[in-house]
């Protein structure tokens, strides 16, 4: 079963990466680019047997920092996976 987990920065924690990220395209001249949050996508291939809870315990014990970060877990079906 292939899993993603997306991990992003809570609101109101400052993000430099971010902030470089939108500095750069401001340079490049793209406009309109109000604000720019930079996160991390996990992908995971785990056996079916892997629990809904594990996966979470996961994220919470490495992960993911939930004292700055969010996660949010994807299920991928198998047309998301031919897909990506």
């Amino acid at each position: 079963m292939k899993i993603r987990i997306f991990v992003t920065l809570k609101n109101g924690v400052l993000d430099p990466q971010g902030k470089a990220i939108h500095h750069a395209l401001e340079n490049l001249d793209f406009k309109g680019v109000n604000d720019v949050r930079a996160g991390k996508l996990i992908e995971l291939d785990v056996d079916d047997s892997t629990s809904d809870s594990d996966i979470e315990k996961m994220c919470e014990k490495l992960l993911a920092n939930t004292v700055i970060e969010n996660f949010e877990i994807e299920k991928l079906t198998d047309q998301a996976t031919e897909e990506a």
